[in-house]
């Protein structure tokens, strides 16, 4: 890691510290317009539009950036501005302003005091210019992150949210205006889009740009809308431009990424049903396979019934569909061997066979197969049996396997994988890199906040996990707080790297509880095959290392080095 290179922490505190650094030119100027507009509002009535812009920005800025105090008292100049806007009475407006005049010399008192408290944060540092920053790519390589764009004009808000986003394993791009959006889109097509509603050149430029893009492209894009507005204008406009989620500023990172996750579902890992076809003659093992390709489904053949267990662990199927007459081996042995496996017990397995003798039939199911079919078959028939059998089972084994708030995989199951993947890890002469995380203090984070904000923090980092890892590995909820990572072919100290970016992204999330906001940090210990050749010996490895770094202080990765196994 390059020492010189500014963490994260450091880019949002200089974020919060550019902030406050511009607020006394800002507050200077808003004054000016203040007094402008109380010595004749006819004069100066188009800078009450500037001045209620002001206060808007700097209400979801300073939210953004937990100056709450700050943030209130800028809502209420919104407020007040808002009304004086819309009201027609000129005489009207330049005498309900007044009250603007103690509301500027609060927010002014109330910057002095946050200046004073982070002072000793880099306070006397000059403020970096705001940059269109290319994030980097995750340590491990050919997972493609989805590409979001985000347009807002007000950059010191919208940085934050996107190095969050980041965190989660997304790809941001930022524009403040729409004409650069534009031409952004019409170049390379983004994966989502973030839009603001509010420009300078319209009150709704951002959903009207939307709105002319999907005309121009043919479609609309997938776009979420972040805007300081809530009203039923601005959120039909967003409507109608084909926009699929509203937020209002400030908006939870977590919350959006929630919903990017949503707008972006089929892109998953899991997006396809996997059909395993063993059938000893190419040609209709093919057929067979096109009609479930054409259906959407990922298909693999198999022509040779002996390598069905490489085949099961490499392509981890949700539904086998076999011949029940094969030369080497037929179908009713081939199903027998499968549920010889424990993990493989429920795999839902089909028989295809132009076999039509009923007792012949039953007879073969009496292995524990779950149906069959008849050739020649019906495609439309192939593709409900294989789809009800395959997605009841995908359901099945989900609600079995998976843990319910995070969606990862539970205590047993994932006690299982290591067994098995440590074999495989065995068989192939690779590595396998076993990491215990545990999260720091989450007990008085429950304590203090309660227990729907630990859960936020529980979904928060299996997000992050499901993101940045590749589909190989396998994450899981050990227990509580406890997650588990099994990483195959790569190197401790790969390992090791991979996660303090992890560890460091996850301790940069902001998290919330009413008014609270706080941050949340894990500690890990890893352990690595072949320096340790039993499940048991790997697993304690990896959780002494984890208590090691819980000891010399949490918030660290710790590596096991073993003298001997």
């Amino acid at each position: 890691m390059d020492v010189n290179k500014p963490t994260l922490q450091e880019k949002l505190t200089r974020l919060r510290m550019s902030f406050l650094s511009q607020m006394p030119a800002r507050l200077d100027k808003a004054q000016q317009q203040f007094s402008a507009l109380s010595d004749d509002w006819d004069s100066h009535a188009s800078q009450a539009v500037d001045l209620h812009r002001f206060f808007h920005s700097i209400k979801g800025t300073a939210s953004s950036f937990g100056f709450t105090d700050l943030a209130h008292l800028a809502g209420e100049g919104e407020t007040i501005m808002l009304a004086l806007i819309e009201t027609q009475d000129s005489t009207e407006a330049a005498t309900q302003i007044a009250p603007l005049g103690s509301l500027l010399s609060a927010m002014k008192q109330q910057l002095k005091q946050l200046q004073s408290h982070t002072s000793s944060d880099n306070g006397t540092q000059s403020a970096p210019s705001f940059e269109m920053e290319q994030f980097e790519s995750n340590l491990i390589a050919g997972k493609r992150k989805a590409l979001i764009y985000i347009c807002d004009d007000e950059p010191e808000q919208v940085s934050q949210l996107g190095y969050q986003l980041h965190c989660f394993g997304y790809s941001i791009e930022f524009f403040t205006d729409t004409l650069s959006f534009r031409e952004a889109v019409m170049k390379r097509r983004p994966d989502a889009v973030i839009m603001d509603v509010y420009f300078p050149n319209g009150s709704t430029a951002g959903t009207d740009e939307l709105a002319r893009l999907s005309q121009v492209i043919g479609e609309a894009l997938p776009a979420i809308v972040l805007s300081g507005y809530g009203d039923f204008e601005a959120r039909l406009g967003a409507v109608r431009a084909g926009c699929m989620a509203y937020f209002t500023k400030p908006a939870r990172a977590l919350d959006l990424a929630a919903k990017l996750d949503e707008l972006l579902e089929g892109d998953s890992r899991e997006e396809q049903l996997r059909i395993l076809v063993v059938d000893d003659e190419p040609e209709v093992a093919a057929y067979h396979s096109l009609i479930l390709q054409e259906a959407g489904m990922s298909v693999r053949q198999l022509h040779d019934p002996s390598g069905i267990l490489d085949a099961l662990q490499q392509f981890n199927p949700d539904l086998v569909l076999a011949d029940m007459y094969m030369p080497r081996c037929t179908g009713v042995e081939l199903a027998a061997i499968v549920r010889q496996l424990p993990e493989y017990v429920s795999l839902p397995i089909v028989y295809l066979s132009s076999e039509t003798n009923r007792q012949k039939q039953f007879s073969a199911m009496q292995v524990g197969v779950e149906g069959f079919i008849t050739k020649p078959v019906v495609p439309e028939e192939l593709v409900a049996a294989v789809v009800l059998r395959a997605e009841r089972m995908r359901t099945l084994r989900a609600l079995m396997s998976r843990d319910s708030l995070t969606g990862l995989y539970n205590h047993t199951s994932t006690t299982e994988m290591l067994h098995t993947s440590l074999a495989q890890a065995m068989r192939l002469e690779e590595n396998l890199v076993v990491v215990m995380l545990d999260l720091d203090n989450f007990k008085a984070i429950n304590d203090l906040h309660g227990h729907m904000a630990g859960d936020q923090v529980l979904i928060a980092l299996s997000r992050i996990l499901r993101h940045r890892l590749r589909s190989s590995d396998i994450i899981g909820r050990y227990g509580g707080e406890e997650f588990a990572l099994l990483l195959k072919g790569v190197t401790p100290g790969y390992a090791e790297k991979l996660v303090n970016q992890l560890r460091e992204d996850f301790s940069n999330i902001a998290f919330t509880a009413g008014k609270a906001r706080f941050n949340c940090t894990f500690s890990a210990g890893i352990s690595c095959y072949p320096d340790y050749t039993h499940a048991d010996s790997l697993r304690l490895a990896a959780d002494r290392a984890l208590y090691q770094a819980k000891n010399q202080g949490r918030n660290q990765v710790v590596v096991s080095r073993p003298k001997h196994d």
